[in-house]
């Protein structure tokens, strides 16, 4: 069985306040990006492994979220051990959710391949073990985010017939340390109404709140940014806690970022 792994986008990120728990509560929309994918197969075998091709990611095998999602599974259906392949296309630590999304697919493959007749809102529930993001990629449609992320609400924003460029330098961004240099504050403009105003005006109105810091630690970022609106974007931001810098165009952009990952599509 196969599937494809899609990344995702952040558009507004409001961390809002420190939880007892250690964890931030936030506010964010999430945009699949479904041009951007990885491959991610499973075949039933005597035992598990994971065989991963294109970009290298580093780690135990049993640490990567594919196998901890089928782990997950085993402790309360009774499946068969698996060899998986990845063909791994979305860049990592580029706050894309290319980890999350293969998770998240890894449990609806199971689902589906075993007829395990897990909903979707238990599938969110197993996925947000896993991760923040994990529980978007199972519903995988723009989605409001509250909570960790893992509290969902559809909502009606559209980017149809927008282009949008992806460009990651080579910048790895720790999620954590990310986390620990923030100051949670509501903004004036709750995002959910700031994403009604139109499109040209959300660079006044929209942020990335990891943007402050990450960009002090990485200049270059913020120089993504910049270019992204000399090259005409209307609307450049950091995607997550980084390191990929986006940008929405109106039309089809002439843009050069060199030495770094690139991706351009219509939305």
């Amino acid at each position: 069985m196969v599937s494809f792994p899609n990344a995702k986008i952040n558009l507004g990120l409001n961390v809002v306040s420190r939880r007892d728990d250690g964890y931030h509560n936030l506010e964010t929309l999430f945009v699949p990006i479904f041009q951007l994918y990885d491959v991610l197969e499973i075949v039933e075998s005597s035992k598990t492994s994971l065989q991963i091709f294109g970009i290298e990611i580093d780690g135990e095998i049993e640490n990567n979220l594919i196998i901890r999602a089928l782990r997950l599974l085993q402790k309360d259906f009774q499946l068969p051990e698996l060899s998986c392949f990845l063909k791994k296309n979305i860049p990592t630590g580029a706050g894309l959710g290319g980890g999350s999304a293969d998770a998240a697919f890894m449990l609806k493959m199971l689902n589906e391949k075993f007829e395990l007749k897990i909903t979707q809102e238990n599938l969110e529930n197993y996925a947000s073990k896993l991760g923040a993001d994990c529980p978007f990629f199972v519903r995988n449609r723009t989605s409001f985010a509250q909570g960790t992320g893992n509290i969902l609400s559809d909502i009606t924003v559209s980017l149809q017939g927008k282009y949008i460029v992806l460009a990651k330098p080579n910048i790895h961004v720790s999620t954590a340390d990310a986390y620990s240099k923030i100051e949670p504050k509501k903004w004036e403009i709750p995002l959910e109404n700031a994403l009604k105003f139109p499109i040209e005006e959300w660079k006044n109105v929209i942020f990335n709140d990891f943007e402050k810091n990450v960009f002090l630690q990485h200049p270059q970022l913020a120089e993504i940014k910049q270019q992204m609106y000399d090259f005409g974007a209307t609307y450049a931001s950091m995607s997550g806690s980084g390191a990929t810098v986006f940008g929405i165009f109106d039309q089809k952009p002439d843009v050069n970022f060199e030495g770094m990952f690139v991706f351009e599509t219509e939305l």
